[in-house]
């Protein structure tokens, strides 16, 4: 198994990103470019959280 398919998720997961955010960061400082990524990383962790619907046992 050569780990193709995750690859390609995690290639089509970072094209979704930049297409969101654009592809680029603004910031020019290395450290402030890591907070902007991370800053981008938890709003889309919360646009997934959104989406994923809430699963109730029903007795």
């Amino acid at each position: 198994m050569t780990g193709y398919h995750r690859r390609s998720i995690a290639e089509t997961a970072i094209y979704r990103v930049k297409k969101l955010f654009g592809g680029n960061l603004s910031l020019r400082d290395y450290d402030e470019q890591v907070a902007e990524a991370m800053a981008i990383i938890c709003i889309l962790n919360k646009m997934t959280l959104a989406g994923i619907p809430e699963n109730i046992r029903v007795a």
